[in-house]
């Protein structure tokens, strides 16, 4: 199978090239090409070190330790709609609801997304980048079952442009593209990004999310109230509450997370420094509660599991374009990620999910926090080459 692919893109490969029929359609077929396989012809010029695993690779890497969220979240969509229907929520039938719900998401998201991404690639006559192969999932893992398909083409589209092409494409965006996208729902169409009617895609059905009911406050302990609403710890955990399709499952994003960690793909430095700024914030908080039903004192262990901020920490924190590049400047940018994720949840009742900003927020300051830790460093350096001038003198004795 693998000869017979193969030997059909030599076949058709010079219709692409130039002088060829289709020639203007070349970074349709490069990018289909070089997806399938690693092509000998990737370097021009200059010293490289050449490698298999390229940033097409890195990008499928980045879909397999998706699909343990994606699986547990269509279960769950088609999950809360049983159940708010009334109906036992038997496997079969909870996860036929779910892909009804999933697949004309993913199918509108990359046919805009990639569509937008091809027509750039013909104008500017460059290949095909491969950025989109995550953005595009990532896209339509953070956005509810019930989003309208018009409303996620267009913001899908102002998430390719304007998140990214206007900065000239794949590898040269300050902001992460999939987070502009639900940026631009959630303040263009606030109505189907949040509130209490958007999570179960069942008209008629009122469900607010776990953190809308924790901003509300209560006179009970905050995991009482939660609790009857049927949102415990555990089902937080695994995955069975409303929520956004692909970050209800803290279980599934840890499976993810293990598969980014060993392949090298996520940064360990940037998920660890946001888990510790995370859970520093929410201490904090904690301490400041006035009484236990007060929204300061959800526990720690709830603040990790609801909403968000696992999703966040394993796949939009960690992308390498948006995020820091220095070590040192990734244990910053991920603690300061953590501490806003947590503070604008529980600080600002118009926004009860703070992920989305504070990485977007955190994005804007990558650059900066890199700059400061390079000058940093060669001031260390300087100060270590420098010898002082009484060694100097020493020497010439």
């Amino acid at each position: 199978m693998q000869q017979l692919l193969k030997g059909l893109l030599e076949r058709v490969e010079p219709l692409f090239e130039k002088g060829g029929k289709l020639e203007k359609m070349y970074p349709a077929y490069d990018a289909f090409a070089t997806l399938a396989f690693v092509l000998p012809n990737r370097t021009h010029a200059g010293a490289h070190i050449r490698d298999d695993f390229d940033s097409k690779r890195m990008m499928v890497t980045v879909i397999f330790a998706l699909i343990p969220c994606t699986l547990v979240g269509v279960f769950n969509i088609g999950f809360q709609r049983l159940l708010a229907m009334g109906v036992e929520p038997a496997f079969g039938p909870a996860v036929v609801q779910g892909l009804i719900r999933f697949l004309p998401i993913l199918i509108v998201t990359y046919a805009v997304g990639l569509g937008w991404e091809f027509l750039f690639a013909v104008i500017r006559r460059h290949e095909v980048s491969e950025g989109f192969l995550v953005s595009g999932f990532l896209v339509a893992l953070i956005v509810p079952p019930s989003i309208p398909l018009w409303q996620l083409a267009v913001a899908t589209t102002f998430g390719v442009i304007i998140g990214k092409e206007i900065f000239g494409g794949t590898g040269m965006n300050i902001f992460n593209p999939a987070l502009v996208v639900r940026a631009f729902l959630f303040f263009a169409y606030p109505a189907q990004i949040s509130g209490d009617r958007v999570w179960v895609a069942l008209d008629g059905y009122a469900s607010a999310s776990p953190l809308a009911i924790v901003a509300e406050g209560a006179e009970a302990p905050i995991v009482d109230v939660l609790a009857a609403q049927g949102v415990t710890w555990f089902n937080s955990f695994i995955g069975l509450i409303p929520g956004s399709i692909g970050e209800t499952s803290t279980l599934a994003i840890l499976l993810g997370i293990g598969l980014l960690l060993i392949t090298g793909v996520g940064s360990w430095r940037i998920m660890l420094s946001m888990l510790a700024g995370g859970v520093v914030m929410a201490g904090i908080l904690n301490l400041a509660a006035p009484h236990p039903g007060h929204f300061l004192a959800l526990p720690i262990h709830y603040h990790l599991t609801l909403g968000g901020f696992a999703f966040g920490l394993a796949y939009m924190a960690t992308d390498p374009v948006s995020a820091a590049a220095t070590d040192t400047g990734k244990l910053i940018y991920g603690f300061l990620c953590g501490v806003l994720s947590i503070l604008v949840r529980i600080l600002n009742p118009a926004f009860p999910e703070g992920v989305m900003l504070a990485i977007l927020f955190m994005n804007m300051f990558a650059p900066l926090i890199d700059h400061f830790v390079v000058r940093s460093n060669v001031k260390k350096r300087l100060a270590r080459a420098t010898v002082p001038a009484t060694a100097d003198a020493r020497v010439t004795e």
